[in-house]
């Protein structure tokens, strides 16, 4: 098993949680790096969806995407040590209500907090108006996956959209 150095400790938001960039890739990468040390035990991922449900079922389809992604070394008491990080608030992230809910679950404690946009790219300028607009932007970062538009006049329009709620160097295109 490779060695890698730990990561300051950290919030993730993952908003869209639910989804099949969350259960496919996301989660299952989270566990390897907590497996093999990267992510400290008092880091918090917290799941966030328009998909009713509670911090158990995630758990439980965390646990789900972990094990169909397993690499062949699988220990479930590694996973329940992972799923201690895990939490869940239900918010849609193109509605502006539902956010006091996730401030409540973010404590302003100084540590990294990132916002991972696991939704459409239509969805990007929506939900970082509403992070900015909960008071949760400020020092945060966001990450923005998938072609980032249809063509350029979208991608621009998705840009500026999300530059209303992000500074430029806390936003993270992949």
């Amino acid at each position: 098993m490779a060695q890698f150095l730990p990561v300051p400790t950290f919030d993730l938001v993952i908003v869209g949680a639910t989804g099949d960039l969350s259960k496919r890739k996301l989660l299952p990468a989270l566990f390897h790096r907590f497996r093999d040390g990267q992510i400290d035990a008092a880091s918090r991922i917290v799941g966030v969806s328009r998909t009713p449900a509670d911090r158990s079922a995630f758990v439980a389809l965390a646990h789900a995407a972990c094990r169909a992604a397993a690499d062949g070394e699988w220990d479930e008491a590694v996973f329940e040590q992972f799923a201690r990080l895990l939490d869940y608030v239900v918010v849609d992230a193109a509605a502006p209500g539902g956010w006091s809910d996730l401030r409540a679950t973010l404590k302003d404690d100084g540590r990294e907090r990132i916002f991972y946009l696991a939704t459409a790219p239509s969805l990007y300028a929506v939900a970082c108006a509403n992070i900015g607009a909960a008071g949760l932007a400020k020092g945060a970062r966001v990450v923005l996956e998938k072609p980032i538009g249809s063509d350029l006049a979208s991608a621009r329009a998705i840009n500026a959209g999300v530059g209303e709620g992000f500074p430029e160097s806390s936003i993270y295109r992949i």
